[in-house]
């Protein structure tokens, strides 16, 4: 009967360590992964955390932050470009100012239709041209971090077109950032 009731007991609290165990990993998962994106209004897209340059620590928080704190066709990106993603599409918008000697304001590249005025058109009432945000269950926060092969192309092909749109004189091709810079690899050294 002693043996039973030490096998039960011992039982018991293997079961409750493993449950135990399961929770916190599934909170500790979460937990980190809800630190991959942020949603930006007013349209609620998503905006890297993952991206040191594009959302560095803030020192006070220690938390990554967002380099603006909206997305709007007024908004000034700071660097470019910057990246905001509709989980629904492939591949996130490689995102540019336009230059004042083109009108300005913000605009976005989409490996389909190119460099258009920001935001996308379904992203507005077709009626009043409010915002019309997308709408997120719960789980935005459980989407990965894009992964570096998925854009490798996309932002070379975004920047080039972008020079090549309004011109080198337009915005200073050279500071541009690259793919590497928005996932912060380090430099390539030379042999």
């Amino acid at each position: 009967m002693f043996r039973k009731r030490k096998f039960l007991f011992l039982s018991l609290f293997i079961l409750i360590i493993f449950i135990s165990m399961a929770i916190i990993g599934v909170i500790k998962h979460s937990t980190t992964e809800a630190q991959y994106w942020a949603l930006m209004p007013p349209y609620n897209v998503l905006w890297p955390l993952w991206s040191g340059i594009l959302s560095p620590i803030n020192p006070i928080t220690g938390l990554a932050t967002p380099l603006v704190t909206e997305l709007t066709a007024a908004t000034m990106l700071p660097i470019q470009p910057c990246l905001a993603w509709d989980p629904c599409q492939p591949l996130p918008w490689a995102l540019y100012n336009a230059p004042p000697l083109f009108g300005g304001g913000l605009t976005f590249f989409d490996e389909v239709y190119g460099l258009h005025p920001w935001p996308p058109p379904y992203l507005q009432d077709p009626l009043t041209g409010a915002p019309a945000p997308i709408t997120f269950l719960g789980t935005w926060s459980l989407i990965d971090a894009t992964d570096v092969g998925h854009i490798e192309y996309l932002i070379p092909l975004a920047n080039a077109t972008f020079a090549l749109t309004y011109g080198i004189r337009g915005q200073p091709f050279l500071d541009l950032l690259t793919a590497a810079q928005i996932f912060g690899l380090p430099p390539i050294l030379p042999f």
